[in-house]
């Protein structure tokens, strides 16, 4: 027996709400957030604004592939989304009480936070992008590496690490010195 939420679910499914009306309203209020804030078309110019975000958001819409990328990304962006506040919350329980919690905490946690989430969303991208095979971008990019990764290449990826670490030590060194001098 199927329930009214399911019935009302696939309604809105082949109305084409999902397919539709839902990218759209994600691609118009993001485009439309970014011209607002950075004021790239002009100060005060909501209107302007607003025709652009319109315009980008049928477009996306018209391109079904990438309204196909987004309903098969999004889930997972939400998953990781609700797992890094389940982990926020667990390093919540362990701050001091007064302040907020990312007050607490360092720069460069914040960085490293937003550089692994953003690292995460990119391969939920290429997870769910696909090529003409039909094989996403992120397990092509993986059987490349298992094929090609010899010991040559190994070296010369721990040969750069080294250098770049050693040139990061010497800049970030003498920074501090001179910090200290004065």
């Amino acid at each position: 027996m199927a329930s009214t939420l399911a019935n009302a679910l696939d309604f809105f499914r082949d109305f084409g709400v999902f397919d539709v009306i839902l990218p759209f309203l994600l691609i118009f209020t993001v485009v439309f957030a970014i011209l607002q804030k950075t004021k790239l078309l002009g100060e005060d110019k909501p209107n302007l604004d607003a025709i652009v975000a319109f315009v980008i958001g049928l477009l996306v819409v018209a391109a079904t592939k990438v309204v196909t990328i987004i309903n098969e990304a999004l889930p997972q962006v939400m998953v990781l989304v609700v797992v890094s506040l389940g982990f926020l919350l667990m390093l919540g329980i362990f701050a001091k009480p007064g302040g907020t919690f990312f007050d607490q905490m360092g720069d460069k946690f914040r960085v490293g936070l937003m550089v692994i989430m953003s690292f995460a969303v990119v391969l939920i991208f290429l997870g769910v992008i696909e090529n003409d095979n039909g094989q996403s971008w992120l397990s092509y990019g993986w059987n490349y590496l298992l094929d090609f990764w010899t010991g040559a290449v190994v070296g010369s990826i721990i040969l750069l690490l080294v250098v770049v670490a050693a040139i990061y030590f010497v800049v970030s060194g003498s920074g501090e010195k001179k910090k200290d001098e004065e």
